[in-house]
């Protein structure tokens, strides 16, 4: 079993949706495409802020 020690917000597909302001189904197809790093818990994702910012600055930098 992995431990992560980390205390990093997990946010949901909603959350990030709002934060972006895209659709939810835009941000299930960045998670499930593997552009945004997503773990999937039962038949939802949980994204980390880390995660988010790292799309973010990919995207802005023309990645």
């Amino acid at each position: 079993m992995v431990q992560n020690n980390s205390t990093e917000n997990l946010l949901t597909v909603a959350e990030i949706a709002a934060r972006m302001r895209v659709s939810k189904m835009t941000v299930y197809r960045l998670v499930q495409s593997g552009a945004m790093h997503g773990i999937r818990f039962g038949r939802s994702y949980r994204v980390t802020e880390t995660a988010v910012q790292q799309y973010l600055e990919a995207v802005n930098s023309g990645h």
